[in-house]
């Protein structure tokens, strides 16, 4: 009994000074750490502290003791409290990682021992089940949980590469092989998806203080824009996992976050997230939301393209799955509709580079590319892209060749990811603590005055390779549409697209159209006259971009659509406030390769009622290459 006395007292006085030594040193940055260590002959630290006297601390033993005693705090509570002491507990691991390249004892002790190895998985597992549990509209009234939650789930989540591996193949190869790594996934992007819903609320509430004179915009922008980073860190961590092939494989077979919705629950959150009309003249702010959703458009885009199971074969066997993925795809389309609503130019103008927004458009033309092309969604999602397509088309000629059929594109999205630095992002949260207030929202004096921002590592894509790309996601969406394979398809699917289009069309109150007050006639003629021009440079991005098949059936879409237009067969109505599209043509006959797809389809057009009796709705042979309607890799029959 007197053993056990002792051996108690002895675990109580180790807490206190765990506790302590956490307060103590998570506010020194590794450099400082350093500076302390080559002062001593022991390996330990001595600070004075503002109540008591001098602590001594075995560095040793304390960073060989941290991972269980952040465990056993976690499973004691959730509160702010007890997460404010988890954050500067894994400051503190993040500062002692740093060290450790510095002193090899220290570096044996925490990367080379089995026994912690598996310690920090665990405090990583717990710590993303407690923070992806949390109800955050519970919290946020009566806690400092916005800023908190999103830097400890960011800074949590880069433990593993501080201490398991910085190799993103080794760290999936030690993941995999734990025995709870499905729970690991479950909770990672749970916690993420806490972490978004925390942002919407916070976009009002700042909005409304904003309205109400109680907080200033300057203030509120470095909030937000603090809290939009750490959330990107985290999604950028989650992206890096699943562009390993093992990875993604195993997430797949993850029956929460694929067959249930899980992943596509939390893309609908993401693209939902619009910044308040306070923060539209924020460039920082704007670019920061749109980076978020391009973040998630790639892992989708990861998903979609894996190779051993099919993504949305999975997500079709679930009707909850289904809808959510339906209403993704929607969202995916208003991102579309909003880019392509403004003109051209004025976005290439504006484009700022110092904020760069992330491949949102490439990234969603990708995916509409997809979902065209997928038999579980392509007639919901042909329902709804046409319009999309009417407005792309129904442009200008010159204006729609400098677009679309030119590599001399103004506009061009600018990639970057966050060079994270935990000690640093944890330290802006703590400070914004320090005032004891515990109020919802952090006292925006800290963010002003503390280097709040992580910097941008910007990956720029080559100007062809990008229209290029977009190019050809255009073609593909237009020839997936309008694809046709007998004895796979439904009869009534023969021309559907090609209906939907012109019914589209004739629309008179066409909001997205750019001309919404021009004739049928004259809309038509303008979008024939584009196609004519689209296929035409399609030819030239065979084979790199596009194959044969899609070129034909754009070219095989376009003279369908002009036969439905008797009434402009032989020549095109002149465009209004159009410059001649004899120059803008002989610069796109002398840039590029053109492939004459159509021949001189202005003349050699049938009537519709021609149309009717023709069977073969693509061109000789198309059928011997690839199926779009019945899997990505099947045959398809003539």
């Amino acid at each position: 009994m007197r053993h056990a006395k002792e051996e108690s007292s002895r675990t109580a006085d180790q807490a206190i000074n765990l506790n302590l030594a956490v307060q103590e040193l998570s506010g020194l940055a590794s450099r400082e750490l350093n500076k302390l260590l080559k002062d001593s002959e022991n390996f330990s630290i001595q600070l004075n502290t503002e109540n008591g006297p001098p602590s001594q601390f075995d560095v040793e033993k304390l960073a060989s003791s941290l991972p269980l005693h952040l465990i056993a705090v976690l499973l004691s509570g959730s509160d702010s409290a007890h997460l404010t002491h988890m954050l500067r507990g894994v400051r503190l691991l993040h500062s002692f990682s740093d060290l450790a390249s510095r002193h090899s004892r220290l570096e044996q002790i925490l990367l080379d021992d089995v026994r912690l190895t598996e310690q920090m998985l665990d405090l990583v597992f717990y710590t993303l089940i407690i923070l992806g549990s949390y109800d955050q509209v519970k919290h946020l009234g009566s806690s400092s949980l916005p800023l908190l939650h999103s830097a400890l789930v960011a800074c949590t989540l880069h433990l593993l590469t501080g201490y398991i591996s910085t190799q993103w193949q080794d760290l999936v190869h030690i993941l995999l092989a734990h025995p709870k790594v499905d729970i690991f996934m479950d909770v990672a992007f749970d916690a993420v998806h806490v972490d978004i819903m925390l942002l919407h609320i916070m976009f009002s509430m700042l909005n409304n203080d904003i309205l109400c004179n109680k907080s200033s915009l300057h203030a509120s922008e470095g909030i937000i824009h603090y809290f939009c980073q750490q959330c990107e860190a985290s999604l950028q961590f989650l992206l890096s996992l699943c562009q390993q092939k093992l990875f993604r494989d195993r997430l797949l077979k993850n029956k929460e976050l694929c067959k249930t919705g899980g992943i596509f629950s939390l893309a609908r959150t993401i693209l939902k997230l619009n910044a308040p009309d306070c923060f539209k003249d924020s460039n920082s702010i704007l670019a920061a939301v749109s980076r978020l959703k391009a973040r998630i458009l790639s892992i989708l885009l990861q998903l979609c393209e894996a190779e051993s199971i099919s993504y949305l074969d999975e997500v079709a066997s679930s009707a909850k799955s289904m809808s959510l993925a339906k209403s993704v795809a929607l969202e995916i389309l208003d991102l579309l509709k909003s880019a392509f609503r403004k003109n051209t130019n004025q976005l290439g103008s504006s484009l700022d580079k110092s904020n760069p927004r992330g491949l949102v458009l490439l990234n969603s033309m990708r995916l509409a590319d997809i979902f065209s092309d997928d038999s579980n969604f392509r007639s919901f999602f042909m329902i709804n892209i046409v319009q999309v397509l009417v407005g792309i088309l129904a442009i200008p000629h010159e204006d729609f060749l400098s677009s679309w059929c030119s590599v001399n594109v103004p506009m061009i999205e600018e990639d970057a990811s966050v060079d994270y630095e935990p000690f640093t992002a944890s330290g802006v949260a703590l400070a914004s603590l320090a005032d004891g207030t515990g109020s919802a929202l952090p006292t925006p004096a800290i963010l002003n005055d503390t280097n709040s921002s992580c910097a941008n590592n910007f990956h720029g894509v080559p100007t062809v390779s990008y229209v290029q790309q977009r190019t050809s996601y255009l073609v593909k969406i237009i020839a997936n549409l309008h694809c046709f394979v007998p004895n796979i398809c439904e009869e009534e699917e023969r021309d559907l697209f090609l209906n939907k289009f012109y019914e589209c069309l004739l629309k008179e109150n066409d909001s997205f159209s750019l001309y919404p007050s021009a004739s049928d006639s004259w809309k038509a003629s303008v979008i024939c006259k584009n196609l004519g021009s689209l296929s035409n440079y399609a030819g030239s991005l065979i084979p790199n971009m596009l194959n044969g098949d899609d070129v034909s059936l754009l070219s095989l879409f376009s003279k369908k659509l002009q036969a439905l237009f008797p009434q402009i067969e032989g020549a095109l109505i002149q465009e209004p406030c159009v410059k001649e599209e004899s120059t803008a043509e002989s610069k796109l006959e002398d840039s590029y390769p053109v492939q004459d797809s159509l021949g001189n389809w202005g003349t050699n057009v049938k009537n519709p009622q021609d149309s009717q009796g023709d069977r073969t709705d693509a061109p000789p042979g198309i059928w011997g290459s690839r199926c779009r309607l019945s899997g990505r890799d099947s045959t398809c029959e003539e």
